[in-house]
């Protein structure tokens, strides 16, 4: 029961004021055996946060995958200045000359570039070289881990077809509040309610009109990979024609272990274009993966970069002050 709850959970979080009672509906039990159960696994380490997903891009920011190659002597401290950016949500070592694989974004009222903020990063941490690769076209992004370990192979990745909807203070406050952890009470949203001065219904309306226009992708539970059960994970590079690379990345996409599936722009040093991100309970089980993709898809080489360990994983907190602290120390150090 515990497996079924929490890939539900990842899935089809319920919004709704008892949403734990939804739950225990949906399996025969009861709310308080629900929460009973969920407190377990985050105590546990198992559920990292519970919380809203944004569309990075529709609140205005910008943002990209970046590579660094670091000298091995270097790596712890090039780690505590890359980490203390607070636009970093992913930063990992990977089994390549560019090691440092990190995500970086910036707020719509950033004073710098993302350029720059790279190189200003690049310079303080040593780096002999980098590359920066933002998403040219995204094809999936859903970290569902299958927990019941009863999923098919494939799934459908549908496109969606969202609203358009103008952002304003009423939004924002929402937004805040909704990309904050939750806790496993009968009212989760209970303290939304309370802070803002609005009815659940109002909160629930909301809440759809994001999710409709795709400014909230959705909201979930994150799981934490190794302590679920999924200890091998890798991020697999392709190098296919990128005029196929609409056929070719909804073929990559559609498998249920791939999580993120994008198409990234080639360097001269670099010459992978479509990324895949897999995770599986074993290296045997991961290495079957990615050959039965290759089986499916056309490419001209790839390659396997194995995560070595995990420097930071977080959401990034949208609208927060840290941004303006941390590029005005930029500033200060480049006039």
């Amino acid at each position: 029961m515990t497996d079924e709850i929490l890939l539900e959970i990842q899935h089809n979080f319920p919004l709704t004021s008892r949403p734990f009672l939804d739950i225990g509906n949906k399996f025969g039990i009861s709310e308080d055996e629900v929460i009973e159960i969920l407190n377990k696994q985050k105590s546990e380490g198992i559920i990292r946060q519970t919380s809203a997903i944004f569309d990075t891009k529709k609140l205005g920011y910008k943002s990209s995958l970046v590579a660094f190659e670091i000298d091995e002597k270097d790596i712890e401290d090039a780690i505590m200045i890359i980490n203390s950016h607070p636009g970093i949500s992913h930063n990992y070592l990977r089994s390549h000359k560019f090691n440092v694989w990190f995500t970086i974004a910036l707020p719509p009222n950033s004073k710098l570039t993302l350029d720059k903020t790279i190189d200003f990063l690049a310079t303080k941490t040593k780096a002999k070289n980098y590359l920066i690769l933002p998403t040219i076209k995204m094809f999936k992004i859903a970290v569902k881990l299958d927990t019941t370990k009863n999923k098919s192979i494939k799934e459908e990745v549908v496109q969606k077809t969202y609203t358009t909807i103008e952002l304003n203070d009423e939004y924002y406050k929402i937004i805040e509040v909704l990309q904050k952890d939750i806790e496993f009470t009968k009212e989760p949203f209970r303290y939304i309610i309370d802070t803002l001065g609005i009815s659940y219904e109002r909160l629930f309306t909301v809440c759809g009109e994001l999710l409709s226009s795709g400014v909230m992708r959705r909201f979930a539970s994150i799981l934490n990979h190794k302590k679920a059960g999924f200890g091998s994970n890798a991020m697999v590079v392709w190098e296919i024609d990128e005029n196929m690379a609409g056929e070719i990345g909804k073929k990559a996409a559609s498998f249920s272990s791939v999580s993120h599936c994008y198409l990234r722009p080639v360097y001269k040093e670099w010459k992978y274009n479509l990324f895949t991100m897999i995770h599986a309970q074993s290296s045997q089980e991961l290495q079957k993966i990615i050959e039965t993709i290759a089986n499916e898809i056309e490419f001209k080489s790839n390659m396997i970069l194995h995560s070595l360990k995990e420097f930071k994983k977080v959401r990034i907190v949208y609208f927060s002050n840290e941004f303006d602290k941390f590029e005005q120390r930029i500033l200060n150090e480049i006039s």
